[in-house]
């Protein structure tokens, strides 16, 4: 089979395509013949060494969102081989997901629903896990809750947009001004254009604000939540300073690190066939033509996800 790999860190251009052994399933796992890659942010910082080395030094594989078809495994209870599957398989642990053949946890995988093709699904899981985790397990958004989402039309903002409206909240997103009609296409109630409004000024009273952006941003969050809000960030977890500013004002501070729950993955599988919840792709690449998705991945500002075909 061909892996994507790399022997240094750097550009794009140290990813380089071999070939490697196919990986031999445990008894907990499957094997996994693969169709679709989804990118995420992380492995681009991953790939120049800008992040903390969750996969050790080079070589290493990248990518943990896959969509595809079971080949094998044990667990014939849970898959059988031809089923049609895709998840975020063993994160933060390394996935080796940049590759035609990939072994994972059965537990990590679901059933892939008919409505969505590979491409689709495979750019679903870290974005909508995401989501998922912070809005419904650490936010507990219900209906009438005000919601804010920071980077609305990114990848996990976009998601998020349509689970919290899925929960019945009023939902307000911040996005540059040229994704305004792309935000309110995913059911935004209000759009904070905030290269021209400043969004600490323009709303109040946020039960939850769900971060994906970071600097700032985090801490000037702190002026538009309620007595007792609750902000939920997938980037300034670490922040021990800003933690402790937020509950010396009385509010409540949670970072996301996402898993790879099969529940939640079941869940957004239901928003899907209700018509509730779909992924935008922005861009497909062939397997070779990783290098180009990563300069896109660099250059931030992406609507949505960008996915490798297989």
């Amino acid at each position: 089979m061909r892996v994507i790999t790399q022997q240094s860190l750097g550009g794009p251009e140290v990813l380089t395509i071999v070939d490697a052994p196919e990986p031999q399933p445990l008894p907990t796992e499957v094997l996994v013949r693969v169709k679709a890659i989804g990118l995420n942010p992380l492995e681009a910082l991953l790939r120049a060494g800008a992040f903390p080395p969750m996969l050790g030094r080079p070589p290493f594989i990248l990518g943990w969102d896959i969509s595809g078809v079971v080949e094998e495994g044990s667990l014939t209870y849970r898959f059988r081989p031809g089923d049609e599957v895709f998840g975020m398989p063993l994160f933060p642990r390394a996935a080796s997901a940049y590759a035609e053949v990939v072994a994972a946890p059965a537990l990590h995988l679901v059933r892939k629903p008919a409505s969505l093709s590979h491409v689709e699904a495979a750019a679903l899981p870290v974005v909508g896990l995401t989501a998922w985790q912070g809005l419904v397990d650490l936010g507990g958004v219900t209906e009438g809750d005000r919601v804010l989402v920071h980077g609305g039309g990114g990848g996990v903002g976009h998601v998020a947009i349509q689970i919290a409206k899925a929960l019945g909240a009023h939902v307000i997103a911040t996005a540059g001004g040229n994704k305004r009609k792309f935000v309110e296409g995913f059911g935004a109630d209000e759009v904070i254009d905030y290269t021209a409004v400043d969004f600490a000024e323009a709303v109040r009273d946020i039960d939850v604000v769900l971060d994906t952006i970071g600097g700032d941003t985090v801490e000037r969050s702190l002026e538009v939540l309620r007595p007792g809000g609750h902000l939920v960030t997938a980037v300034a977890e670490g922040d021990s300073e800003l933690v402790a500013k937020y509950e010396a004002a009385g509010m409540r501070f949670s970072g996301i690190a996402v898993d790879p729950d099969p529940v939640a993955l079941r869940g957004l599988v239901e928003l899907v066939e209700q018509g509730r919840l779909r992924v935008h792709v922005q861009e497909t690449f062939p397997f070779e033509g990783v290098a180009d998705a990563h300069r896109l991945l660099d250059g931030g500002h992406l609507q949505g996800k960008l996915v490798l075909t297989v």
